[in-house]
């Protein structure tokens, strides 16, 4: 991006058990201040109630800018608007399958395809086990394509006190693939384990 260009993110939710994950991308972005394009899949919004003591209005009042998901003229749908890339945070795997497709029926898949074919960072942070063969040959399918494959694993060597550091250590490192560092994540040889220059 151009240095007269906003950072910008698209964060896609979509409606795999996780929601929170997303919730804190759009936080992170706010904090590191990086414009957001969310873009809520429709079984989101029933995850969100679910999940979380907010509305819909609340989760879509944490981003700087809301698209609807049936809005596939939106900016976010062409690759001449300029972004950091895509996360899907959580990605279901109907999500994940429709885009490994390329056969795209929302305004969220399409701007996934979009981010591939435009060579830029697709992060993907599945939420789904056990996984079954066609699961991971999509998987395999997708990285060959040239999405990151991320499932928000807990990093047990951050030695994490609570759920929210849990899902804010992943969230961050997912966050590292577009280069950027959000203060909350916990570094192995900064911040825990060995020191820098010791053996």
């Amino acid at each position: 991006m151009s240095q007269s260009e906003p950072s910008r993110l698209i964060v896609g939710i979509s409606g795999a058990s996780g929601v929170a994950y997303g919730l804190r991308a759009l936080d992170a972005c706010r904090d590191l201040g990086v414009e957001t394009h969310l873009i809520l899949s429709r079984a989101a919004a029933l995850t969100i109630v679910q999940e979380t003591e907010l509305s819909v209005a609340e989760v879509q009042a944490r981003a700087s800018i809301v698209h609807k998901t049936s809005d596939v003229g939106a900016a976010v749908a062409s690759g001449s608007f300029p972004t950091l890339g895509m996360i899907v945070a959580p990605c279901s795997v109907r999500t994940m399958s429709e885009i490994a497709s390329g056969v795209t029926s929302s305004l969220l898949t399409r701007a996934a395809d979009v981010t591939l074919k435009e060579r830029r960072p697709l992060v993907l942070m599945v939420r789904e086990t056990p996984l079954h063969l066609g699961h991971l040959r999509t998987m395999v399918r997708l990285a060959e394509m040239g999405a990151v494959i991320a499932p928000p694993l807990p990093a047990f060597y951050a030695k994490p006190h609570s759920l929210e550091e849990m899902v804010d250590q992943s969230v961050g490192r997912a966050l590292d693939l577009f280069g950027l560092s959000w203060a909350s994540v916990k570094r192995w040889g900064q911040d825990v384990g060995p020191l820098k220059g010791e053996a």
